[in-house]
C-alpha cells in the first residue's frame, strides 16, 4: 500500500491494493456515484439506514451530494470518520467506511462498506477492507475495529469470513435498517491479531 498525507489535514489521501484505489469522494464525483448507486438501489438499501423523508436525497440532489462530501471531509479533519470510494480502473465502484472513530480508553471504529452489484464477486470489497485496516491500525494507532452485519446479508458476511475476522457473537435490534430493528453480528479484530496476521494479509490483498 502507497500512503500519502494520512494526518488529519484536507491534504489527498489515497490508498493503494493491488487492484483498487480508495480515496474520499468528492463533489465532482457525483455524476458517476449517483449512476452507480440509482442503478444498485433495491441491491443496496434493503442493507441501510432508512433516509428520513425531509431529507434530500444525495443521489439524485448533487447539492446533497456535496453536503456528505463536505461533512465527510470535516469528519476526517476532526479525525471522527474517513470515507473512501472504492475505485477500479479508475472508476467508482463502491465505498468503504470507517466511521464512529472513538479514543480514549477504546481507541476503535467500525467499518462499513458497498459494492456495485456489477462487481461483486471479484474480491474488490475486502481488498478495500484490508486497506482499512491497514489504514486504522497502523495510520491512526486504533486499537479494535468491528464490523456489524445484519445476520442474512451473507454477502456481507463472505467478506468477512473470507478475511477470518473474528465473531464476536450477535446483537439484538442492534441498528435500524430500512425502517426495521435488525440483530447484527459483531465482527472485531484487533491490533493484535492484526500484528500476528500483517504478513498474510497484506501479501494476499495489497502487495506480493
Amino acid at each position: 500500500m502507497v500512503l500519502r498525507h494520512p494526518s488529519r489535514s484536507l491534504a489527498p489521501l489515497r490508498l493503494y491494493g493491488k487492484r483498487i484505489m480508495l480515496r474520499p469522494l468528492a463533489p465532482n464525483d457525483f455524476r458517476s456515484w449517483s449512476e452507480v448507486r440509482q442503478r444498485n438501489g433495491e441491491w443496496l438499501t434493503v442493507w441501510e439506514p432508512s433516509r428520513q423523508a425531509h431529507q434530500p436525497d444525495p443521489t439524485t440532489d448533487r447539492s446533497a451530494f456535496s453536503s456528505r462530501c463536505l461533512q465527510r471531509d470535516r469528519d476526517r479533519a476532526a479525525g471522527t470518520a474517513y470515507q473512501f470510494g472504492i475505485f477500479v480502473d479508475q472508476q467508482i465502484a463502491g465505498e468503504v467506511n470507517l466511521n464512529n472513530v472513538i479514543r480514549g480508553a477504546m481507541q476503535s471504529c467500525t467499518v462499513g462498506y458497498w459494492i456495485d452489484q456489477a462487481h461483486a464477486g471479484n474480491g474488490y470489497t475486502a481488498e478495500g477492507v484490508v486497506l482499512v485496516l491497514q489504514f486504522a491500525f497502523e495510520q491512526l494507532g486504533l486499537h479494535r475495529v468491528e464490523i456489524c452485519i445484519v445476520p442474512r446479508n451473507h454477502r456481507s458476511r463472505r467478506i468477512v469470513e473470507k478475511l477470518g475476522i473474528r465473531d464476536e457473537g450477535t446483537a439484538q435490534r442492534y441498528l435500524e435498517i430500512n425502517g426495521e430493528w435488525e440483530d447484527h453480528i459483531r465482527y472485531g479484530i484487533t491490533s493484535e491479531e492484526w500484528t500476528t496476521r500483517r504478513s498474510e494479509l497484506v501479501s494476499a490483498w495489497i502487495s506480493g
